[in-house]
């Protein structure tokens, strides 16, 4: 058995976030991917974060590179175009997210470069797409959280806009890129073609918004901000101080389970109240309803709670940061995270890496192997291209250009 996109072989042009999350998750899923780096410190990510003895293997990069393989290429130079274009014709994907225009300048676009390789699947990820009046705007994840209205959602009415605290936009870009790419190759698997995407992050996160988006355009009215009240806007939908100063997040929203809530509690006279007898009726009580539930989520810690009604089937879970979060046991029971050994890391070189989010009935998603120093296999890679040694000295040569 193996995994499903392995022997396919990936060109990855992209660097920083959502295009490195793309070949990430393909790579997860077997595929070969071949990460150009540009002469010098690479990736600009490699280097991301304000502690300095992470450089050349920061943990953002870490957690979207590990598997890969890294050369470098000066696509200035002619015998680096020439060793890309080698590169791209054993290749089935190509990843790219530079400004609109860039791979053209190069001859490394779509056009110039599916002679080479008829079948390769082209995918482009860009702020804005490759068409359209902002199509050469520069974006980056907190300018799409801007643009596309998401800073605005959350939080409470009168609040200040606030981005959400990771580069969502990015993520949610890169698993987009990564589905059309599925797609495509489930096609050309069909009718033997290639394809070209473009993945546009403003598009994406306008996509992932549809449950906000929707409403308002059948609708015409604008989203409520409702805090940390559910998209329903229930009362029972909501967060809760518990009896330790913690809090728990309860997620009400059927009649049966606001029922199953009142048995489970000892609040069976809610089901009797004129206020609270129906979900309309409990949204203009709302007030009241918050009362008696804060009163009941009052007497016990909130671990209690999240045990107790989850167990009742009454959706229920304490709110935890992330270093909580990442060291549930769950987390290892549902392989979640990789292990991964890293030689050069400060403090520890045995880390751990967020796996796929999904598991298969076998051979699951993940990888085994560190993210590659920058050029590590560019001898390897540049001599199965057919290079001769005096050419790969020439290309090995403008490794540590700037």
């Amino acid at each position: 058995m193996s995994l499903p996109l392995a022997g396919l072989r990936v060109a990855d042009f992209s660097h920083v976030m959502a295009g490195p999350f793309a070949t990430h998750l393909l790579r997860l899923l077997g595929a070969e991917v071949i990460k150009i780096e540009a002469p010098g410190r690479g990736d600009a990510m490699r280097n991301y974060g304000a502690d300095r003895r992470y450089d050349g293997m920061a943990p953002a990069f870490i957690g979207v590179n590990a598997g890969k393989k890294s050369i470098v290429l000066d696509l200035k130079q002619p015998l680096a175009l020439e060793a890309a274009r080698r590169l791209i014709a054993t290749c089935d994907v190509l990843v790219e997210n530079f400004r609109p225009g860039v791979m053209a300048k190069f001859g490394l676009d779509y056009a110039s470069v599916r002679t080479l390789r008829p079948e390769l699947i082209y995918c482009s990820i860009s702020g804005y797409g490759q068409s359209g009046p902002r199509r050469d705007w520069p974006a980056i994840d907190n300018i799409v959280q801007a643009t596309t209205g998401m800073m605005t959602l959350g939080g409470s009415d009168g609040d200040a806009p606030a981005r959400v605290g990771f580069p969502v936009v990015d993520t949610l870009t890169g698993q987009t890129a990564a589905f059309a790419i599925l797609a495509a190759l489930l096609r050309r698997q069909r009718e033997g073609r290639g394809e070209y995407i473009d993945v546009a992050m403003f598009d994406a996160s306008m996509a992932f918004m549809t449950s906000a988006i929707v409403p308002y355009l059948v609708t015409g009215i604008k989203p409520e901000r409702t805090g940390n009240v559910g998209y329903s806007g229930q009362p029972t939908s909501a967060v809760f101080n518990a009896s330790d100063g913690r809090q728990i997040s309860l997620g009400v929203v059927q009649q049966s389970q606001f029922e199953s809530l009142a048995h489970e509690v000892g609040c069976e006279q809610w089901l009797n109240d004129a206020r609270f007898l129906t979900p309309d009726l409990r949204r203009r009580h709302s007030a009241a309803m918050r009362a008696e539930l804060d009163k009941v989520f009052g007497t016990a810690p909130a671990a209690h709670w999240e045990s107790r009604l989850s167990a009742a089937g009454i959706p229920c879970g304490m709110v935890r940061d992330v270093t909580e979060a990442a060291v549930l046991p769950s987390l290892d029971e549902r392989r979640l995270k990789i292990g991964l050994q890293v030689p050069g890391l400060p403090e520890r070189e045995h880390v751990e890496i967020v796996n796929a989010g999904f598991l298969f009935s076998e051979d699951t998603p993940g990888v085994n192997a560190p993210p590659p120093r920058i050029g590590e296999h560019s001898e390897e890679i540049f001599r199965s291209l057919g290079f001769d040694a005096n050419e790969v000295s020439r290309l090995l040569a403008r490794k540590e250009a700037s």
